[in-house]
């Protein structure tokens, strides 16, 4: 009995991760402020709420385990315009969390590994009697910029502004700032180590793929703009 009730199990796991993504034209696609013709959200998801207040593009994928969430709790009034804008063609990794309280935008053809966390707000702790997950949080807006990728587990902080087609090296967390079109970010915290200079070239030099693939120093790191 208990090995049919694991298969029955199994069995219809399986069918659900075939068969219950959210796509568009679904009843759960519609509670969204928008989601696009070819997109879809992989079943299943971890926390989904504050769909009305979520636009997802054409053609973007959302992988299983997905934190995505607009405002504080589900079904709060939070204005007239979405929080979150996810654009064409993005693919949105496995496990990853979206968690928007003011703004956040991805531009199209985004694509992220698995894990990343991208929030625009952040805990606040200038009082020092008070207990830091009190006090009242701190919210910035994000945006990455078309033709972004964002490595597994990378941490993107409320503020950040990624230009057009950066890269975030996996595991980095990217702080407030603005970071031009053709940034490359690596490290904790997340600094410039390399960007694209239309009379040079790619400064430092790229290297190519029978080289020393050593890291870049950190010496040779410029911090982003505030």
């Amino acid at each position: 009995m208990s090995r049919l009730l694991s298969w029955m199990v199994r069995t219809g796991w399986s069918w659900a991760r075939r068969t219950a993504d959210i796509r568009a034209g679904s009843r759960a696609a519609q509670r969204f402020a928008a989601f696009g013709p070819g997109s879809s959200i992989a079943f299943p998801p971890a926390t989904l709420f504050g769909e009305p207040w979520i636009e997802v593009g054409a053609h973007t994928l959302i992988g299983g385990d997905i934190t995505l969430t607009a405002g504080m709790l589900p079904d709060l009034d939070l204005g007239p315009e979405p929080l979150i804008r996810i654009g064409d063609g993005c693919t949105i990794g496995r496990g990853s969390h979206v968690v928007a309280h003011l703004n956040i935008e991805i531009g199209n053809d985004v694509f992220t590994g698995p894990y990343v966390y991208i929030t625009d707000q952040n805990h606040a702790y200038s009082d020092p009697e008070t207990p830091v997950g009190r006090q009242w949080p701190l919210d910035d807006p994000v945006t990455i910029g078309a033709g972004s990728w964002i490595g597994a587990n990378a941490v993107v902080l409320p503020g950040a502004r990624l230009g057009r087609n950066c890269v975030v090296a996996a595991g980095s967390v990217v702080r407030p700032g603005d970071y031009p079109d053709h940034s490359v970010i690596a490290g904790v915290p997340g600094r410039v180590v390399r960007h694209y200079a239309p009379d040079s070239g790619w400064v430092p030099p790229l290297r190519s793929q029978n080289e020393d693939s050593t890291p870049l120093d950190a010496d040779e790191a410029t911090p982003p703009e505030h």
